[in-house]
């Protein structure tokens, strides 16, 4: 065996791995959609950060709620409707979301800030000593230009 063998089959395998991250389209296993969310920890200020990626949702659809150490984010990305549309591939996911993010500090949901600009959600949340009372806290979203 080659190097070149090696190569191709390793290449090989990375392609089977990541099919195999990947749940058919048309499995009815799926339902709506899963944005991606990057959750970051900074010092100065100390807080936590969550961002999600929400490309061609409507900023009035996403709700941000806080409480008992999670953080919940849900709303809808609608399929644009378009008459006599006959589909010869359908890869874009459409639908209701919801994703929570165990938040690993007790924050302050009264002091967060909520910001959507360019698809992206960006919740900063300011990390305290104590928690707060327990219920849950809407966090308003501010709609960037």
């Amino acid at each position: 065996m080659t190097r070149r063998d090696v190569d191709k089959l390793q290449d090989e395998i990375e392609e089977l791995f990541a099919d195999l991250w990947q749940v058919p389209r048309f499995s009815g296993i799926r339902h709506g959609f899963r944005p991606n969310v990057d959750c970051f920890h900074t010092d100065d200020p100390h807080s936590l950060t969550v961002v999600v990626e929400l490309p061609g949702v409507d900023p009035q659809s996403v709700h941000v709620v806080a409480g008992e150490r999670v953080l919940v984010i849900a709303g809808e990305r609608k399929r644009p409707r378009v008459p006599g549309r006959v589909y010869q591939q359908m890869e874009i996911e459409y639908g209701p979301f919801e994703r929570r993010v165990r938040l690993v500090e007790d924050v302050d949901p009264n002091r967060a800030q909520a910001r959507f600009g360019n698809g992206v959600l960006t919740v900063e949340l300011p990390v305290v000593e104590q928690a707060m009372p327990p219920g849950r806290y809407r966090i308003t979203v501010e709609r960037l230009p």
